[in-house]
């Protein structure tokens, strides 16, 4: 592949903006010897002018070079001045690669490699329930093996909110079963690991669904991820003041909840508010609000009980009385 390009790659899960780095780098190499092209940064020792001044070099033994820049976060905004100069006229024989593995890009680093017509790479798995689904079938489609519709789905179930596992789970079933093997949900199971984390609000609509085993079981992978009750009960509770609050504002439809709650973006989380506070109605509502402040005490030391009973009675009752 010539050289000429710039990608910026960033995100706040380190594993995925490592697999973004690794795959973009399969890509640029190419066929070549990775030795003859390919130059790598990272760690706290390079200087950005070594990595001008390797991007300025020719290539000797191939038609391009790739560069590649791990960690430049650790730079700060003021430090990049070498590497925007450069950006401003790039080598024409170097692939460069910069991996922003920390906090946001500052807008000087974005707009040189967009003026230099470079790519920016997010590597986090998208926000909501909706993009996160679609992201996950993206990548599940380009999986080295090939996945049945129960095999995919308990994929997704198991990792929960953990998708960055799903890169390193999908390696291994390459490596046992081998490139292109057909696979059964009962195949995948024994390769999955411990259950992932789940969204917090997998608990709130197992409550409003009524369903005190889901419930339950969506509590056990919350602990089994390292949740503490509080933020838990923290969770319910904010969910219990949105009802409390659209408990007699007349709210007709999600746009107008949202108004009320002062939500900005997606009416989607207002809309489930408007919907759990219909069901429970006034009565419901208030008991629910009994029930988060009763709990509050018993965290607080009032009951004695562990406090991840505190929050498993609390959520079990909630969704009792949602039914």
């Amino acid at each position: 592949m010539p050289g000429g390009g710039v990608r910026l790659i960033s995100g706040a899960d380190e594993i995925l903006t490592a697999e973004a780095v690794r795959a973009a780098v399969a890509e640029l190499v190419g066929d070549a010897a990775r030795a003859d092209v390919l130059d790598e940064f990272s760690g706290d020792e390079y200087t950005l002018e070594d990595l001008v001044i390797s991007a300025s070099t020719p290539p000797m033994l191939a038609t391009h070079r790739v560069v590649v820049a791990r960690g430049l976060s650790r730079f700060g905004a003021g430090d990049l001045a070498a590497l925007i100069a450069w950006l401003d006229d790039p080598c024409p024989t170097t692939d460069l690669v910069l991996e922003w593995d920390s906090g946001r890009v500052p807008r000087s680093l974005a707009e040189a490699v967009e003026a230099t017509g470079g790519h920016r790479v997010a590597s986090d798995v998208p926000g909501g329930a909706r993009h996160r689904r679609a992201w996950l079938e993206e990548r599940l489609a380009e999986s080295p093996v090939q996945l049945d519709a129960r095999a995919r789905a308990s994929i997704a179930e198991h990792l929960g909110s953990e998708l960055s596992r799903l890169g390193a789970v999908l390696e291994t079933l390459a490596a046992v079963f081998g490139e292109g093997a057909r696979l059964d949900a009962d195949d995948v199971l024994p390769y999955l690991g411990a259950e992932g984390d789940v969204p917090p609000w997998e608990l709130t609509d197992a409550i409003d669904r009524g369903q005190v085993g889901a419930t339950l079981a969506v509590l056990q992978r919350m602990w089994g991820a390292g949740r503490h009750p509080l933020a838990v009960t923290a969770t319910v509770a904010n969910h219990i003041t949105r009802m409390a609050r659209l408990d007699g504002a007349d709210a007709s439809n999600e746009k107008e909840a949202a108004e009320i709650l002062g939500m900005r973006g997606s009416t989607f989380p207002a809309r489930k508010a408007l919907d759990a506070c219909r069901r429970r109605g006034s009565d419901g509502i208030a008991r629910a609000v009994e029930l988060a402040a009763a709990a509050d005490m018993d965290l607080r030391g009032r009951s004695g009980l562990d406090p991840r009973c505190v929050a498993e009675i609390l959520c079990a009752r909630l969704a009792a009385g949602s039914r």
